[in-house]
């Protein structure tokens, strides 16, 4: 991954405007901006200016992923002036990276424009093709590599509600995040959003 300020390239889903340089992060050990944190689009919920909500409650935990992964830096609450949180995690020797941003928007239907937004915002960052998959609501995933063939990417976007998810797991070239994997930390994604986030 390029040198993104904030997680693994997966946090294009969150920021669709900020997704132009998420993807290819993986080398800097740091996460990626969302994409999807600009991705919703009008009606996007904004952080009121005196209390910035803090929804770093609905983030998964680092053992979620495996017990080798930790979280090295504290989550970032409303990245790119978006309500909402994200969180970048690493595992032990640092050849897995995975970026979980949650966007936290008016209503469903906006959080599924922001799912169409980020998807869109990935093109050129990974090769494949998104599939649905069985995941929250309205929930794709792609699996590849980035341009350069430096690591494998595997991006999860799904909705919870008025939540909007994207997950980036980035790898080394010759170990892929498989679907199963991916799916399993986002139904505990889902979960805790389901929890946790009330109206």
């Amino acid at each position: 991954m390029h040198s993104a300020p904030i997680s693994a390239a997966g946090w294009a889903v969150v920021a669709v405007v900020v997704a132009a340089g998420t993807a290819g992060c993986a080398h800097s050990g740091k996460a990626p901006p969302p994409a999807s944190m600009t991705a919703a689009g009008p009606g996007a919920a904004s952080p009121s200016p005196g209390q910035p909500a803090d929804y770093s409650g609905l983030l998964i935990k680092a053992n979620d992923l495996g017990a080798d992964f930790t979280a090295p830096q504290p989550p970032v609450l409303n990245p790119n002036n978006t309500t909402g949180v994200s969180q970048f995690f690493i595992n032990a020797d640092k050849t897995r990276r995975v970026g979980d941003s949650i966007q936290v928007v008016a209503d469903p239907a906006t959080a599924l424009v922001g799912v169409n937004n980020t998807r869109t915002n990935y093109a050129g960052k990974v090769s494949g093709d998104w599939q649905p998959i069985d995941v929250g609501s309205n929930g794709i995933i792609i699996s590849g590599t980035s341009p350069d063939n430096s690591q494998t990417v595997t991006v999860l976007l799904f909705t919870e509600g008025r939540a909007l998810v994207d997950l980036e797991f980035d790898g080394a070239p010759d170990d892929p995040i498989d679907a199963g994997t991916a799916a399993d930390a986002g139904r505990k994604q889902d979960a805790a959003i389901k929890t946790g986030l009330h109206d």
